[in-house]
């Protein structure tokens, strides 16, 4: 929410030349207090605020300017406007206001600015996990994020998972923040590749610019890229039949890679679940046999009837199977 106030403020100082703290705890319902405070944030951060004291005083653009922000320089610019993009946390009338608002830009940052808007995606949950880890920025975020703005090329230096390093020119087309992990995507003479930036060694600008498709859109080019990792992680598709009151325990222990399809003629739902091997998805499953009858194929099928009976082994002690089933939680 603060980083929806500052905006606002923005939007207020373009419009009304200047603002007191009192007039922006009226117009934002916040405290005297919290309002100097988000001037004093915007002035830290480098948007060219000032206050004027006394009768009569309040805050103001550098400039005065009223119709245009010439106050601003093009790093500032670019920064306020990343949060009109699909990164951002503002809400769609703040994002449309700053969409706006870019008209009234000088013209040479107005390119930069609108690329800023777009130039960033997240996507908050880690891979496999709906757990979210914290971790500082990668090194060389900025410079790319840099590169994806002004559209040139980068020669990159890369770390791969084996440890092997290689070195290529690249173009980049946006940044994307998965989970607690950042990728650079972009177009290379391989064809579109995704890059983790913190196994990045080196991003050289190279002045050359960027070949970016007409019709580019970051945010469904991640959405294939995601699509496409998901399906490596989990090449087994299984198919069963959940009885209805187990289908949100299953949304629960599965998540996206549950896909669930149609009733069956005894009013179960008939489920595909995805996963890493036979083996691994069995085990998995065997917790939800109350809700959950396995169809196909049929090695899952063997391994959880192998399961069943090694616990059955170790945990039965020759009671009736009626009696092994404990009562739902």
């Amino acid at each position: 929410m603060r980083a929806d106030r500052l905006m606002a403020i923005l939007l207020l100082l373009q419009q009304r030349e200047q603002l007191t703290a009192a007039e922006v705890a009226r117009e934002l319902e916040v405290s005297e207090r919290t309002a100097r405070r988000d001037f004093d944030a915007l002035s830290t951060a480098g948007v060219p605020v000032y206050s004027i004291q006394g009768r009569g005083g309040g805050w103001r653009l550098v400039g005065g300017a009223r119709t245009d922000l010439s106050g601003l320089t093009a790093g500032e610019a670019r920064a306020l406007f990343l949060v009109a993009g699909p990164a951002s946390t503002a809400t769609p009338a703040v994002k449309a206001a700053l969409r706006k608002l870019v008209r009234a830009l000088p013209e040479p940052f107005r390119l930069q600015a609108e690329a800023a808007a777009s130039s960033l995606v997240m996507d908050p949950q880690r891979w496999g996990s709906s757990r979210i880890e914290h971790r500082p920025p990668p090194r060389f975020l900025d410079d790319l994020q840099d590169a994806v703005i002004r559209r040139v090329q980068v020669r990159l230096g890369y770390v791969d998972g084996n440890g092997a390093e290689t070195e290529r020119t690249v173009h980049p087309l946006g940044i994307v923040a998965k989970g607690p992990s950042w990728y650079l995507v972009c177009n290379t003479e391989a064809g579109r590749r995704t890059f983790r930036i913190d196994r990045v060694s080196s991003a050289d600008p190279t002045g050359d610019p960027v070949h970016r498709p007409d019709d580019f859109d970051l945010a469904a080019s991640w959405r294939e890229i995601a699509d496409e990792v998901d399906r490596r992680r989990t090449p087994l598709e299984i198919q069963a039949i959940c009885a209805p009151d187990g289908l949100a325990r299953l949304r629960m222990v599965l998540r996206d890679r549950l896909e669930v399809g149609g009733s069956t003629t005894d009013g179960r739902i008939e489920v595909v679940i995805r996963g890493y091997n036979e083996y691994a998805l069995a085990g998995e499953l065997a917790g939800l046999v109350e809700w959950l009858e396995v169809t196909g194929p049929a090695g899952v099928r063997d391994y959880l009837a192998s399961i069943g009976t090694a616990l059955v082994e170790r945990y039965g002690r020759g009671l009736p199977v009626a009696d092994l089933l404990p009562n739902r939680p």
